[in-house]
């Protein structure tokens, strides 16, 4: 039986499957994808990051499979939310939906005031990331970003982490477009302004909004796990049928 695609893109902390624990599952259902963005690799050194480079990744994903299926639905979270939308805005007769989870599209609301007040905490310290050493970075940013203290990393993959943080290029310098067309999903964990703003302006431009608890991961509750699946079997099913 044909399985519809699904590809997982994952933000700034856990990569491949690993940032999508509760989404295992949806295997059994759909040919489902966890990507690895630029940059995060379990061995390798990081390297600086690339919207572009993150957008050819998803694309390839979502290319023929040799079983002449091409396409599928983007499931997104954080920083990589802004590579499925550019991968939507480039190709979207290949991205059957697209979800959004707490999407860092801080260059679509930069006008607005939680998007500003961020870019104001944040960009002085981006504008010196090149200057500080990865650790360092790391526990400013989580201090400034989610007002708590970090230890310090301790094991190698905890390093690597915290040097691929700071190799991230900031998410209000990204290329964003709106998607037109595709169905869109927005869900959001309800804690943060930033987050919420970002979700209103794109409810303004079509796509649904939905708030389950886990704070900037409410993809591991039940809630958010709940909302994911019956979106994407929303739109399947409505695919299906004008595929038919």
């Amino acid at each position: 039986m044909f399985k519809q695609r699904i590809v997982f893109v994952h933000g700034a902390g856990p990569f491949g499957a690993a940032a999508w624990p509760r989404q295992h599952g949806m295997a059994l259902k759909y040919d489902a994808l966890f990507l690895r963005r630029h940059g995060f690799d379990p061995v390798a050194e990081p390297v600086e990051s690339s919207f572009e480079a993150d957008t050819a990744i998803v694309l390839r994903s979502l290319a023929d499979d040799g079983r002449g299926a091409a396409g599928g639905h983007v499931v997104a979270h954080a920083e990589g939310a802004i590579s499925a939308m550019m991968a939507a805005v480039q190709r979207p007769d290949l991205v059957f939906s697209l979800t959004l989870v707490e999407p860092a599209c801080l260059s679509l609301t930069a006008e607005l005031p939680a998007t500003a007040a961020h870019r104001i905490l944040m960009e002085p310290l981006f504008d010196v990331r090149h200057e500080l050493g990865d650790d360092d970075f790391q526990r400013e940013y989580v201090r400034r970003m989610f007002a708590v203290d970090l230890h310090e990393p301790a094991s190698t993959e905890e390093k690597r982490s915290a040097r691929r943080l700071r190799l991230q290029a900031p998410s209000w310098e990204a290329p964003l477009h709106i998607v037109p067309g595709v169905p869109t999903m927005v869900l959001t964990g309800g804690w943060e302004p930033l987050y919420e703003e970002i979700a209103g302006y794109l409810t303004e431009t079509g796509a649904l909004h939905r708030i389950a608890a886990g704070g900037h991961r409410p993809q591991d509750s039940v809630e958010g796990d709940r909302a994911i699946r019956s979106f994407i079997a929303d739109v399947s099913r409505s695919h299906s049928v004008q595929a038919s």
